[in-house]
């Protein structure tokens, strides 16, 4: 039930973003992620609801038809199966968190 920053390692997962795990189980998954300046994450699509907090930075995100530029403090939402993507304006850290889990994570 407890998840301890320090056991978690950060995955490199390329162009200048790297992913660190945090607590999950088959109902839902915390993951933060690490965004270098101009980073994209690529516009995607998953079955998962997706919920979005930006611990640091700034970033302009795509959700559907709609951009919004958001930065420390704010939050969005991807409803699942909607396309979104992310372009960081500067150098940040999210917390995303995912219902349900993101098998393809692990």
């Amino acid at each position: 039930m407890f998840d301890f920053n320090k056991k978690n390692d950060w995955k490199d997962v390329g162009d200048g973003i790297f992913r660190k795990i945090l607590s999950y189980n088959s109902e839902m998954m915390m993951v933060r992620v690490r965004f270098a300046k101009g980073a994209i994450g690529t516009v995607h699509q998953h079955i998962h609801t997706q919920s979005t907090f930006v611990i640091s930075g700034k970033f302009e995100f795509s959700i559907g038809n709609e951009k919004k530029v958001i930065e420390a403090g704010d939050t969005c939402l991807m409803p699942s199966s909607v396309l979104h993507g992310c372009k960081c304006l500067e150098e940040g850290e999210l917390l995303d968190v995912f219902t349900p889990l993101r098998e393809d994570f692990l």
